[in-house]
């Protein structure tokens, strides 16, 4: 049960699924629509709150999610999920509204360094940008989220410091986004530093919805949602089998593992509303689509009720 986590400790979490945006941007070999769609069929009836369907990008710059509207256009929209997409600007911003989504995710570092390398621009030049994608949602009744990367530290420019990151937390805030993420975009973060940054965060701004995004980089990744959770955050961005990773992080592995962090947080007593015996048939699925193993430990071990024969005593 919950009893021995901090009082401030929700009782229900939000699982938001980025496997088929964050997992897919990367993969060299296309993954057909047909097979994107199916996925997200099966995902969207696995409890999520939320999925992160795709990326409004430009075709040229990620190949792999050139096909987004006709995978908005395909899936199978189940009540109570919503459906996000990541938004890089206002060309991305006019075409998502054509297939109706539920929320425009953008994203920019708090990192110059990882800005400049990542969106080829400044920070300042990213949040102009960005501010007119917002006028543009706001005026068609959609909901916007912003994804601040390297909200803890950035391989190029070292511990990104609170001060630096609530200038960009206050910035968003008073442009009139509904959520804010913060992303442990290069797996630096550690779990005091969650805390730390969680509460400040939540105590400027208890109105807005928070989300945190962990990369398993350094083998911390459950250890900071669990110090996210004792801080009072109930929303957590995960990829189905672990897929995923920033490509400015040297020897990066992928985002925080969903069938993981749902097995941890069911096992502890919190409600996350999701189907973890689906949730590990999509994963091996996700296996044989990608041609090779993905870095799931509960999808190799299985859930801690699996049980054995045990050996032959002689």
């Amino acid at each position: 049960m919950t009893s021995n986590l901090s009082s401030k400790s929700p009782k229900r979490i939000y699982i938001q699924e980025v496997v088929t945006r964050d997992g897919f941007q990367a993969e060299s070999v296309f993954i057909p629509t047909e097979e994107k769609i199916t996925l997200i069929n099966r995902l969207s009836r696995a409890g999520y709150a939320k999925i992160e369907v795709s990326s409004f990008t430009s075709p040229k710059a990620i190949p792999m999610l050139a096909d987004a509207e006709a995978v908005m256009k395909g899936i199978k929209r189940e009540p109570g999920v919503e459906y996000t997409v990541l938004i890089p600007n206002l060309k991305g911003a006019e075409r998502a509204l054509t297939v109706g989504v539920d929320e425009f995710n953008l994203v920019m570092s708090v990192s110059e360094a990882h800005n400049q390398a990542n969106l080829k621009m400044s920070r300042e030049d990213s949040f102009r940008g960005l501010s007119t994608v917002i006028e543009l949602a706001h005026a068609n009744k959609t909901a916007v989220n912003i994804s601040l990367s390297t909200s803890f530290g950035c391989p190029m420019s070292g511990i990104t410091s609170l001060a630096e990151l609530m200038h960009w937390v206050d910035q968003f805030a008073n442009v009139g986004v509904r959520g804010i993420t913060i992303c442990d975009t290069t797996g630096m973060a550690n779990p005091t530093q969650v805390q730390v940054i969680c509460e400040a965060a939540q105590a400027k701004y208890p109105q807005l919805q928070w989300t945190l995004h962990f990369h398993n980089t350094r083998g911390m990744g459950l250890a900071n949602a669990l110090a996210a959770v004792n801080s009072g955050i109930n929303r957590f961005d995960s990829s189905l089998g672990g897929l995923g990773g920033c490509p400015y992080a040297p020897g990066a592995t992928g985002n925080i593992c969903t069938e993981e962090l749902v097995h941890m947080f069911d096992l502890m007593g919190f409600d996350t509303n999701m189907q973890i015996d689906t949730l590990l048939e999509c994963s091996k699925d996700l296996q044989s689509l990608i041609g090779r193993v993905l870095p799931s430990q509960l999808l190799m071990a299985g859930k801690v009720d699996r049980l054995y024969e045990a050996p032959c005593q002689r």
